[in-house]
Protein backbone atom coordinates (compact mmCIF):
# COMPACT_ATOMS: atom_id res chain seq x y z
CA UNK A 1 0.00 0.00 0.00
CA UNK A 2 1.45 3.34 -1.02
CA UNK A 3 1.40 6.23 1.42
CA UNK A 4 -1.15 8.93 0.70
CA UNK A 5 0.28 12.24 -0.23
CA UNK A 6 -1.66 15.24 0.86
CA UNK A 7 -1.88 18.12 -1.49
CA UNK A 8 -0.37 21.33 -0.29
CA UNK A 9 -2.73 24.27 -0.05
CA UNK A 10 -0.78 25.99 -2.83
CA UNK A 11 -1.58 23.19 -5.30
CA UNK A 12 -4.88 23.58 -7.12
CA UNK A 13 -6.67 21.55 -9.69
CA UNK A 14 -6.99 23.27 -13.02
CA UNK A 15 -10.54 24.43 -13.70
CA UNK A 16 -12.61 22.16 -15.90
CA UNK A 17 -15.68 23.27 -17.83
CA UNK A 18 -19.14 22.41 -16.59
CA UNK A 19 -20.61 19.13 -17.87
CA UNK A 20 -23.60 20.95 -19.39
CA UNK A 21 -21.25 23.37 -21.14
CA UNK A 22 -19.20 20.48 -22.49
CA UNK A 23 -22.39 18.86 -23.78
CA UNK A 24 -23.51 22.05 -25.52
CA UNK A 25 -20.08 22.57 -27.05
CA UNK A 26 -19.96 18.95 -28.23
CA UNK A 27 -23.33 19.40 -29.93
CA UNK A 28 -22.11 22.42 -31.92
CA UNK A 29 -18.69 20.96 -32.62
CA UNK A 30 -20.32 17.76 -33.86
CA UNK A 31 -21.84 19.76 -36.74
CA UNK A 32 -18.71 21.89 -37.14
CA UNK A 33 -16.67 18.79 -37.96
CA UNK A 34 -19.21 17.38 -40.39
CA UNK A 35 -21.46 15.36 -38.10
CA UNK A 36 -24.89 14.56 -39.52
CA UNK A 37 -26.72 13.11 -36.51
CA UNK A 38 -29.82 15.21 -35.82
CA UNK A 39 -29.57 17.28 -39.01
CA UNK A 40 -32.89 19.01 -39.72
CA UNK A 41 -32.20 19.65 -43.39
CA UNK A 42 -29.64 20.58 -45.97
CA UNK A 43 -27.82 23.90 -45.46
CA UNK A 44 -27.36 26.08 -48.53
CA UNK A 45 -23.69 26.45 -47.62
CA UNK A 46 -22.28 23.48 -45.68
CA UNK A 47 -19.07 25.45 -45.10
CA UNK A 48 -20.99 28.34 -43.52
CA UNK A 49 -23.04 25.90 -41.44
CA UNK A 50 -19.85 24.25 -40.13
CA UNK A 51 -18.27 27.66 -39.43
CA UNK A 52 -21.30 28.90 -37.47
CA UNK A 53 -21.33 25.71 -35.40
CA UNK A 54 -17.56 25.91 -34.81
CA UNK A 55 -17.84 29.47 -33.50
CA UNK A 56 -20.88 28.57 -31.37
CA UNK A 57 -19.24 25.42 -29.98
CA UNK A 58 -16.06 27.29 -29.06
CA UNK A 59 -18.01 30.13 -27.40
CA UNK A 60 -20.04 27.63 -25.34
CA UNK A 61 -16.90 25.73 -24.35
CA UNK A 62 -15.10 28.93 -23.30
CA UNK A 63 -18.17 30.09 -21.35
CA UNK A 64 -18.19 26.73 -19.54
CA UNK A 65 -14.77 27.59 -18.09
CA UNK A 66 -15.97 30.88 -16.57
CA UNK A 67 -17.68 29.55 -13.41
CA UNK A 68 -14.77 27.40 -12.19
CA UNK A 69 -12.24 30.15 -12.98
CA UNK A 70 -14.39 32.80 -11.30
CA UNK A 71 -14.93 30.56 -8.28
CA UNK A 72 -11.18 30.22 -7.87
CA UNK A 73 -10.90 34.04 -7.75
CA UNK A 74 -14.06 34.55 -5.66
CA UNK A 75 -12.26 36.49 -2.94
CA UNK A 76 -11.91 39.45 -5.34
CA UNK A 77 -14.92 41.75 -5.25
CA UNK A 78 -14.50 42.73 -8.91
CA UNK A 79 -14.82 39.10 -9.94
CA UNK A 80 -18.08 38.78 -8.00
CA UNK A 81 -19.39 42.01 -9.60
CA UNK A 82 -18.60 40.74 -13.09
CA UNK A 83 -20.29 37.43 -12.26
CA UNK A 84 -23.43 39.27 -11.05
CA UNK A 85 -23.75 41.17 -14.35
CA UNK A 86 -22.62 38.40 -16.71
CA UNK A 87 -24.78 35.85 -14.89
CA UNK A 88 -27.82 38.13 -15.08
CA UNK A 89 -27.29 38.56 -18.82
CA UNK A 90 -26.79 34.82 -19.33
CA UNK A 91 -29.87 33.99 -17.24
CA UNK A 92 -32.09 36.45 -19.10
CA UNK A 93 -30.62 35.71 -22.54
CA UNK A 94 -30.68 31.91 -22.31
CA UNK A 95 -34.08 31.66 -20.63
CA UNK A 96 -35.65 34.20 -23.01
CA UNK A 97 -34.25 32.25 -25.95
CA UNK A 98 -35.71 29.02 -24.55
CA UNK A 99 -39.14 30.35 -23.58
CA UNK A 100 -39.62 32.25 -26.85
CA UNK A 101 -38.54 29.38 -29.07
CA UNK A 102 -40.51 26.72 -27.20
CA UNK A 103 -43.70 28.79 -27.52
CA UNK A 104 -43.09 29.44 -31.22
CA UNK A 105 -42.20 25.79 -31.90
CA UNK A 106 -45.32 24.56 -30.07
CA UNK A 107 -47.37 26.94 -32.25
CA UNK A 108 -45.62 25.40 -35.24
CA UNK A 109 -46.17 21.81 -34.12
CA UNK A 110 -49.88 22.45 -33.53
CA UNK A 111 -50.30 24.19 -36.89
CA UNK A 112 -51.13 27.60 -35.40
CA UNK A 113 -48.10 29.35 -36.91
CA UNK A 114 -45.53 27.26 -38.83
CA UNK A 115 -41.88 28.02 -38.15
CA UNK A 116 -40.20 29.75 -41.07
CA UNK A 117 -36.51 28.94 -41.35
CA UNK A 118 -34.42 31.18 -43.60
CA UNK A 119 -34.38 30.04 -47.24
CA UNK A 120 -31.11 31.98 -47.55
CA UNK A 121 -29.60 29.49 -45.11
CA UNK A 122 -31.46 26.22 -45.81
CA UNK A 123 -31.99 24.42 -49.14
CA UNK A 124 -34.43 22.01 -47.50
CA UNK A 125 -35.74 21.58 -43.96
CA UNK A 126 -37.84 19.00 -42.17
CA UNK A 127 -39.82 21.56 -40.17
CA UNK A 128 -41.47 18.94 -37.92
CA UNK A 129 -38.09 17.43 -37.03
CA UNK A 130 -36.65 20.94 -36.44
CA UNK A 131 -39.57 21.86 -34.16
CA UNK A 132 -39.24 18.65 -32.12
CA UNK A 133 -35.47 19.00 -31.83
CA UNK A 134 -35.86 22.54 -30.52
CA UNK A 135 -38.64 21.68 -28.05
CA UNK A 136 -37.04 18.48 -26.74
CA UNK A 137 -33.31 19.24 -26.90
CA UNK A 138 -32.06 22.71 -27.80
CA UNK A 139 -34.37 24.92 -25.77
CA UNK A 140 -34.36 22.84 -22.58
CA UNK A 141 -30.54 23.04 -22.74
CA UNK A 142 -30.72 26.86 -23.03
CA UNK A 143 -33.22 27.07 -20.17
CA UNK A 144 -31.20 24.88 -17.80
CA UNK A 145 -27.96 26.64 -18.77
CA UNK A 146 -29.59 30.03 -18.08
CA UNK A 147 -30.91 28.87 -14.71
CA UNK A 148 -27.50 27.50 -13.71
CA UNK A 149 -25.87 30.81 -14.63
CA UNK A 150 -28.55 32.55 -12.57
CA UNK A 151 -27.88 30.38 -9.51
CA UNK A 152 -24.14 30.92 -9.85
CA UNK A 153 -24.54 34.69 -10.24
CA UNK A 154 -27.06 34.89 -7.41
CA UNK A 155 -24.41 33.52 -5.07
CA UNK A 156 -22.37 36.66 -5.82
CA UNK A 157 -25.25 39.03 -5.06
CA UNK A 158 -25.23 40.47 -1.52
CA UNK A 159 -28.04 39.01 0.59
CA UNK A 160 -30.19 42.18 0.83
CA UNK A 161 -30.21 42.64 -2.97
CA UNK A 162 -30.94 39.05 -4.02
CA UNK A 163 -34.71 39.38 -4.31
CA UNK A 164 -34.44 42.56 -6.36
CA UNK A 165 -31.77 40.99 -8.61
CA UNK A 166 -33.85 37.88 -9.22
CA UNK A 167 -37.08 39.85 -9.72
CA UNK A 168 -35.40 42.07 -12.31
CA UNK A 169 -34.14 39.00 -14.20
CA UNK A 170 -37.57 37.33 -14.21
CA UNK A 171 -39.29 40.55 -15.38
CA UNK A 172 -36.67 41.11 -18.10
CA UNK A 173 -37.06 37.51 -19.26
CA UNK A 174 -40.86 37.78 -19.35
CA UNK A 175 -40.85 41.09 -21.24
CA UNK A 176 -38.20 39.94 -23.71
CA UNK A 177 -40.06 36.63 -24.25
CA UNK A 178 -43.31 38.48 -24.99
CA UNK A 179 -41.53 40.65 -27.56
CA UNK A 180 -39.79 37.58 -28.98
CA UNK A 181 -43.04 35.67 -29.43
CA UNK A 182 -44.86 38.67 -30.92
CA UNK A 183 -41.93 39.22 -33.27
CA UNK A 184 -41.86 35.53 -34.23
CA UNK A 185 -45.56 35.61 -34.98
CA UNK A 186 -45.14 38.70 -37.14
CA UNK A 187 -47.32 40.87 -34.86
CA UNK A 188 -44.45 43.34 -34.43
CA UNK A 189 -41.34 43.89 -36.58
CA UNK A 190 -38.74 41.12 -36.35
CA UNK A 191 -35.54 41.70 -34.47
CA UNK A 192 -32.53 39.45 -34.32
CA UNK A 193 -29.55 39.45 -32.03
CA UNK A 194 -26.66 37.72 -33.73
Amino acid sequence: MSPEVERSSSQRESPSPSPLGRLGAAYGLHYAFGGQLGMIGEPRSPAQFREINLVGGVIILLAAFVPPIAASAWRHRRVRNVVMVAGWLALVGCCTHAVTDVILRVFSLTGVHPTQLSPQFWLSVDRHKADLQDVLLNEPWFFVEGCLWGVFALSAVPEPARRRWLRSAVIACAVASIFGVLSGLGAIPKFHIG
